[in-house]
């Protein structure tokens, strides 16, 4: 596991030029993304997830460029070092794209510029921790902007944290998953439903986060090796299941996290 921990405007993050720049239509927060409201079509967040704690902001934002995304992570890491929101959970989709963490190895992307253009698969350098990922449709994305708690100030269990509410999620839909000596994410025998990649700025805030396949077309993984394992493959949930209903997992994942970090979601 890598955890990039400089502060997060310290650290560039850019589109690989090479492949031509969206411009992003959402840099800055939306009415629905305003502090103490609920975008339309939010997950309804079950009884067992609104508990006693510090209250966590849930936010649904549907299909989101990763452009957007990260601009909108920056200015609510900064907003909650100042404690002008509570914490945050970004839930969304990214359109097809290719992130490369901090310790990245270029060789890891399979396709050239020419083939990713054709596929329409965008290329991010990016400020999180971590090798090559693969973010796209019908893929659960997850970006926690917390402040985390005296207690709760350790990378290793921060990743392990997260890890444990994708199993215990996944067990809401029986599914025995688990973790993997000596490699990060959420795993069901030898393939990854789950990657993880975080950041950890000032203040021990977190940023960044998860990608759970859902209904992701497994395909598109064969233009990276994912996070730079050769020898494991990957899978979905649909894949284990059958039929997935995306707004059933946002809604178990949603109580899971509440509950694992004592948060109260609102």
């Amino acid at each position: 596991m890598t955890v990039d921990r400089r502060p997060l405007s310290a650290v560039p993050s850019r589109r690989v030029p090479d492949v031509k720049a969206e411009s992003p239509s959402r840099s800055r927060p939306t009415a629905a993304e305003a502090p103490g409201s609920r975008p339309a079509g939010a997950p309804p967040v079950e009884p067992a997830a609104v508990a006693a704690g510090r209250p966590l902001q849930v936010r649904w934002l549907g299909t989101t460029s990763y452009a957007d995304a990260l601009a909108l992570q920056r200015q609510l890491v900064e907003r909650r070092r100042a404690d002008e929101v509570p914490d945050q959970l970004l839930l969304l989709e990214h359109p097809h794209v290719i992130t490369l963490g901090t310790a990245a190895d270029p060789s890891h992307v399979l396709l050239d510029q020419a083939e990713r253009r054709l596929m329409g698969i965008e290329l991010f350098e990016t400020g999180r921790g971590g090798d090559v990922t693969y973010h796209g449709p019908g893929q659960l994305v997850g970006y926690p902007i917390l402040a985390l708690e005296a207690e709760r100030q350790d990378l290793h269990r921060y990743v392990r944290d997260i890890e444990e509410v994708l199993i215990r999620c996944l067990a809401d839909f029986h599914v025995a998953a688990g973790r993997k000596r000596g490699l990060t994410g959420v795993w069901v025998g030898d393939e990854k439903i789950a990657a993880i990649g975080v950041r950890v700025s000032r203040g021990w805030l977190t940023s960044h986060g998860f990608a759970f396949n859902l209904t992701t077309n497994l395909d598109f993984f064969e233009a990276i090796v994912p996070c730079g394992i050769r020898d494991h493959g990957v899978t979905s949930l649909e894949r284990l299941v059958g039929a997935v209903d995306p707004v059933a997992v946002r809604q178990r994942l949603v109580a899971r996290f509440a509950e694992l970090f004592g948060r109260a979601a609102v």
